[in-house]
């Protein structure tokens, strides 16, 4: 039955699209009548950041899963994202294409795509250690985020969910 299923994501990476994952999983579970909960920690307190929730990037340094094109050709394969993402502004270049992109599917914002989860049921945790070692407090967090929890509280609160790391 719908009402005893029970999905936990844990967001631990603060980018642009390391966001999504969740939130479109999440939204898709809620549809499905499952319960959501979403913990947050390490780089991924970025998403309930009020402060930084709406800058977050994406980075093509590094990122081998991000192919470019240069007039038709694939360069992915070659090697050149890493290349060009050490340029000045690939990163803005490369967030402001996603961000164009996402809006093109009419694919909510971040933040409010948050607020959407909330509003239909999700429930929101910022991890403990996280917060102190980051130096921050309740109020630095977009409104739905119930409680700042330790990693152990998170698991006897989704005991017997599927859990899914991001």
């Amino acid at each position: 039955m719908a009402e005893d299923r029970k999905v936990a994501f844990i967001c631990s990476k603060g980018t642009l699209d390391m966001a999504y994952p969740a939130l479109v999983m999440g939204w898709a579970a809620l549809g499905n009548g499952i319960d959501v909960t979403i913990f947050f920690t390490f780089w991924g307190m970025d998403l309930i950041n009020k402060n930084r929730v709406d800058k977050l990037e994406i980075a093509p340094v590094a990122n081998t899963s991000m192919k470019m094109t240069m007039m038709g050709v694939n360069t992915g394969n070659l090697g050149i994202p890493n290349l060009m993402g050490v340029l000045p502004g690939m990163t803005a270049f490369a967030t402001k294409l996603m961000k164009d992109k996402m809006k093109e599917l009419e694919v909510p914002p971040v933040s409010e795509y948050l607020q959407m989860l909330v509003d239909a049921g999700a429930k929101l945790y910022a991890c403990k250690m996280s917060v102190d070692m980051m130096g921050l407090k309740k109020e630095d967090f977009v409104d739905g985020v119930i409680d700042i929890v330790t990693a152990s509280d998170f698991m006897d609160m989704t005991d017997g969910a599927q859990i899914i790391f991001i």
